[in-house]
């Protein structure tokens, strides 16, 4: 997050292909999910966080994809600008207001919206 908005990034791949996500990624085994918040975040972006705090989970499922995730959401305030580090899972980083967030949104993105929660 900076100053009220979110970074968005539009998605490549098998699902969500075109669909605006959140930087993230999967927790390795032992590690704290702030902690993976935070690496993921450098790895796809290259910004450093600054404040990591938990928010909700959310359950994904992508039944085209036989796929079922439950995502972490986590408030991150980072610093620097978003770079594009992995061209094959995103192809643009852009910062949006929560009241106008882009479509298409990827589940997650959606799932976190209908909680109520707000920057």
């Amino acid at each position: 997050m900076r100053d009220g908005a979110v970074l968005l990034g539009r998605r490549h791949g098998a699902h969500g292909a075109g669909e605006w996500s959140f930087p993230g990624g999967k927790v390795d085994p032992g590690e704290r999910a702030t902690h993976a918040a935070a690496r993921e975040l450098a790895e796809e972006t290259g910004m450093t966080a600054t404040s990591v705090a938990p928010i909700t989970w959310t359950d994904d499922v992508f039944p085209d994809f036989a796929l079922h995730y439950v995502t972490l959401h986590h408030a991150v305030e980072a610093v620097g600008d978003p770079v594009v580090r992995e061209p094959d899972k995103i192809s643009e980083w852009s910062w949006h207001r929560w009241d106008s967030l882009p479509s298409p949104l990827f589940g997650p993105v959606i799932a976190l919206r209908s909680t109520g929660w707000r920057p």
